[in-house]
């Protein structure tokens, strides 16, 4: 069973008939709804789409993506403008937003002249363009041209090294939070986060329109990199967004980055999504570059739970074969050996009873030879925690909240079984699950399968056993 989960992002590629069931039937484990691209009208038909899809017998999960304040050229009277190297060029802050020419453009961001200064460099459409500040007058920011080159309206801008201090949540944000809550989104990703204050402030109205879906800090300026700790613990997951990062700290920075927040994600235990031109070679075309192969393999090496597909199953021309491509990849790297072994927490002292449990249970697995484990679980928690274990034993959280199963699409080699131990006899519990896993087929009799379960049914934060049982075999009652 292929570990490493596949998020694509829904677009007008999408919306053909019968897209979606492809790209679930290829291996799709959660759904992306962008709210930097079209309306409101378009996402709650992508909602309800994609709500009445399953994936491992479960609703696949979804994942809705604010705009963040991404700061973007205004738009010229033409289609597109030359700028030419040494030629000089104006962002200007009150010029209407329709009337760019090749001399000047205006910004989206009307604090930009606050926040520049002479000898500053800002990369224009993902670094294509660069413009070195000159000097600032009023409204205007007078810049040298770099780097030239074709350019047309609405590109973003970045300030090399970060530093602009927008905020992450703009009001279309909190209008988005709330349209996205009352469709049920699973996670909400904040973009452009730059301390732990925007995750604990997208917490907060989260909580004040009703909803429990689990944040994910996009990492994608620089100034987040200082605060990256404090950035993971606040959140549930975090996303390494390597267009904007990559713009902002360098190209060639990216790589020691990328790992370093795997890792630090895995070491605090959330999830990691490694995003940004994964396949980018196929929205056009129906085989990746082999640098891209490189690219998902490496990432899948490094332990990401995720990996997401932006442009490729959006507005790609072969959504479904870029996923097939994708998961084929994962599969394969996943049979390494460096993919199956762990030393996560080996020398930490666990807090939690649950916790310890659950790093028991992965360490008993891997050394009796278990063909799965399963958990009874009701947030999720006790199966996160097990996935940080590098492993090639499956694990099935088996939980009665449909939320909790479409959470836990998201974290590595996890998989969700609906099961309502309220409404089973504790004492036929561990029969009934090593049943249903025989059912599927994923374990025969005489295989060992790991259960961990709580003595109060029903209550979070209340694993506290494991047993180890035969299929086929006499399961008994208690732990």
């Amino acid at each position: 069973m292929r570990r490493t989960k596949i998020i694509a992002t829904l677009g007008p590629s999408t919306d053909q008939p019968g897209m979606l069931e492809r790209l679930v039937n290829c291996g799709v484990d959660l759904f992306r709804i962008n709210y930097s691209h079209q309306s409101h009208a378009d996402h709650e038909r992508r909602f309800q789409a994609a709500r009445s899809l399953k994936g491992m017998g479960a609703e696949i999960g979804i994942i809705a993506d604010l705009q963040g304040p991404k700061i973007r050229l205004e738009r010229f009277l033409t289609d597109k403008v030359y700028l030419e190297d040494n030629s000089s060029f104006t962002l200007d802050t009150s010029l209407d937003k329709n009337a760019g020419d090749r001399s000047h453009v205006g910004v989206t961001y009307k604090n930009l002249t606050r926040e520049v200064s002479a000898g500053d460099r800002l990369l224009v459409d993902d670094g294509r363009i660069v413009l070195e500040v000159k000097d600032i007058e009023g409204n205007e920011v007078h810049c040298r041209v770099v780097m030239g080159g074709e350019l047309s309206g609405k590109k973003g801008i970045n300030l090399q090294g970060g530093g602009l201090a927008a905020g992450a949540l703009t009001r279309k944000d909190q209008n988005d939070l709330a349209h996205a809550v009352a469709h049920g989104a699973d996670y909400l990703a904040v973009s452009f986060v730059r301390s732990v204050d925007d995750i604990r402030e997208a917490r907060r109205l989260l909580s004040a329109a009703g909803s429990s879906a689990g944040i994910i800090a996009k990492l994608e300026r620089a100034e987040a990199l200082k605060n990256a700790e404090a950035i993971v613990e606040a959140s549930d997951a975090i996303m390494i967004a390597r267009g904007d990062l990559g713009v902002e700290i360098g190209d060639a920075a990216l790589p020691p980055v990328q790992k370093r927040l795997i890792k630090m994600a895995r070491d605090m235990d959330r999830a990691v999504i490694t995003a940004t031109q994964m396949m980018e070679s196929m929205i056009d075309h129906q085989i990746p570059l082999r640098a891209e192969i490189f690219d998902v393999a490496n990432a899948v090496f490094d332990g990401t739970d995720a990996l997401m597909l932006s442009g490729e199953t959006s507005v790609g021309k072969y959504p479904d074969k870029v996923v097939q491509t994708m998961a084929r990849v994962c599969e394969e790297t996943e049979k390494q050996r460096v993919t199956r072994v762990s030393d996560h927490r080996i020398n930490q002292r666990f807090e939690r009873i649950d916790e310890a449990i659950a790093m028991s249970a992965m360490y008993a697995a891997n050394h009796v030879g278990a063909k799965a484990i399963a958990a009874l679980t009701e947030t999720g928690s006790t199966t996160l925690w097990m996935s940080r274990i590098s492993s090639g034993i499956p694990v099935f959280a088996f939980t009665r909240h449909m939320d909790t199963m479409r959470r836990v699409h998201l974290y590595r080699g996890v998989y969700p079984i609906h099961f309502d131990i309220t409404h089973t006899d504790p004492l036929q519990a561990n029969a009934q699950i090593v049943d249903e896993l025989m059912r599927r087929k994923i374990v025969h009799p005489n295989d060992y399968v790991i259960i961990t379960k709580g003595d109060l049914s029903g209550h979070r934060g209340g694993t506290n056993n494991m047993k180890i049982v035969q299929a086929g075999q006499d399961t008994g009652s208690t732990a």
